[in-house]
C-alpha cells in the first residue's frame, strides 16, 4: 500500500508536488497494466490487406512446404508467416470468415497479403471477385520443432 508523507499546508508548492507525485503514481500503475500488440506470427497477430486465390492450373503442384497443393483443402499462402500457423481470414466486404493452414509463399503481388485455395475462397465468397479486401488474424502459431 502506498503512503504518502504528510506535506505543509501553508504553501501552493506543496499541493502542486502532491498532485505531481499522486499523478506520476498513477501512471507508472496504468502503464504497467497495458497490454502489447501480439508479436509477428503468435496468436493474435492481424494484418489487412487484399487476398486472392489460386488458378486451377496450380493444381498437384509442389508447394513451398513441400506438399502438393489441392484445391479442395483449406490452405493459404503468406509472404513470412512460418508454415502450419492457422490463420482466420475474414472477408471485409461479407464478414464471412475461413480457416486456414499457411502451406505455400506468396502472394507476389503488391497490397495482397495472402492467397487461398479454391476450397477457402468459396468458404469467403470470393470465386467471383478474384480479390477482395480481408484481415488475417493468427488463430494458432505453428509448432516449434
Amino acid at each position: 500500500m502506498l503512503t504518502f508523507l504528510p506535506l505543509p499546508r501553508y504553501t501552493s508548492f506543496s499541493r502542486t508536488l502532491k498532485g505531481t507525485v499522486a499523478a506520476a503514481i498513477a501512471a507508472v500503475c496504468l502503464s504497467s497494466c497495458a497490454s502489447s500488440a501480439p508479436a509477428f506470427g503468435e496468436k493474435g497477430y492481424t494484418e489487412q490487406g487484399k487476398a486472392s486465390y489460386y488458378a486451377r492450373k496450380f493444381q498437384g503442384r509442389k508447394m513451398a512446404n513441400g506438399d502438393r497443393y489441392r484445391r479442395g483443402k483449406l490452405t493459404a499462402a503468406h509472404k513470412t508467416l512460418p508454415f502450419g500457423t492457422k490463420v482466420k481470414v475474414t472477408n471485409l466486404q461479407t464478414k464471412e470468415t475461413v480457416k486456414v493452414k499457411i502451406t505455400d509463399r506468396g502472394p507476389f503481388v503488391s497490397g495482397r497479403v495472402v492467397d487461398l485455395s479454391e476450397a477457402a475462397a468459396k468458404r469467403v465468397g470470393m470465386l467471383k471477385a478474384g480479390v477482395v479486401p480481408v484481415r488475417v488474424k493468427v488463430v494458432k502459431a505453428a509448432s516449434t520443432k
